[in-house]
């Protein structure tokens, strides 16, 4: 805000010399997005997230790996025969309800799209407000990428040293300064990243990072081998823009599925996976090149 002030021009100026960025966070793609609504998108951007082999991949089996660690390091607590409350159940949520329910959780799941909800049902989830289920929840994870989905009452609400994490966007997801304005409670740090909030009552919650992603406060973050997904994507589309720069518009846009396929080959032979070939009459018989792509652009895996 300082240098800012100090001199208003000046992102205007750096963004003279930019040539295009690449994008691979949900939040940060849905702000791009709105910036070439309105017209103030400075240069072209190419969305790396929507590329399936980052948000079905990155999202949903990194988060599967990072939600336990965290967890583990911050509070060692059993996580078996608990009762875990996610909010959302996109691909973050996806991930971290299989997580918890492979260490024996009994997962309930809180979800405005309807669409989700229904897998979530189809994959033996609860599904249920989080007010009606806030008071049994030993474990709250919001994934949701939006803000205000843990207020101060939910809070209040919980059971005696019930964790609270956010894997899914900033501080605001859970309602950490209206938390601090609580009259009378009281914040002990047990540990970096852990800390025990006690309201006047006596009864306390476990608050991990601050209210900000625990897979990373908590832990190191998604695994390098699910990021090696992302990274590669994130490398194509930097080469793509650096390299092509002339032929995009000051716009939004996403790499085209064959390269989507390109970086999962890679990483399917790194795992030492085996691909099925198809014959030239299996490929004219669906209407596929025999290197692909195999799926339109709609499909959604």
């Amino acid at each position: 805000r300082r240098s800012v002030a100090a001199a208003p021009t000046k992102w205007q100026t750096i963004a003279e010399g930019i040539r295009g960025v690449t994008e691979e966070t949900t939040t940060g793609v849905h702000r791009l997005y709105q910036l070439a609504e309105q017209g103030q998108l400075l240069f072209p951007a190419i969305n790396v997230n929507d590329s399936v082999t980052k948000s079905k991949f990155d999202n949903t089996y990194g988060i599967r790996h990072s939600l336990i660690d965290g967890l583990n390091r911050a509070t060692d607590v059993l996580i078996g025969g608990k009762v875990a409350l996610v909010c959302g159940f996109g691909d973050v949520g996806k991930g971290s309800a299989a997580a918890l329910s492979g260490q024996g959780a009994r997962v309930i799941v809180a979800e405005v799209d309807p669409i989700c909800a229904l897998q979530a049902l189809l994959q033996g989830f609860q599904v249920a407000l989080l007010d009606d289920v806030i008071s049994r929840a030993d474990i709250i994870v919001t994934t949701t990428g939006n803000k205000d989905i843990v207020g101060v009452p939910a809070m209040q609400a919980m059971k005696h040293q019930a964790i609270v994490a956010n894997v899914g966007h900033f501080d605001n997801e859970i309602d950490m300064a209206g938390l601090g304005r609580v009259p009378g409670i009281i914040k002990i740090n047990i540990k970096p990243q852990v800390d025990e909030w006690v309201f006047p009552d006596g009864h306390s919650i476990i608050v991990l990072s601050e209210g900000r992603l625990m897979n990373l406060g908590n832990a190191t973050g998604h695994p390098s081998f699910v990021m090696s997904n992302s990274f590669s994507n994130q490398v194509i589309a930097q080469v793509e823009l650096f390299t092509k720069y002339e032929e995009y518009n000051k716009d939004v846009y996403r790499l085209p599925k064959i390269l989507d396929e390109k970086v999962a080959k890679i990483h399917v032979l790194a795992l030492g996976g085996e691909l099925t070939k198809l014959s030239k009459d299996q490929a004219e018989y669906i209407g596929v090149d025999v290197e692909g792509p195999f799926k339109p652009e709609h499909y959604r895996y």
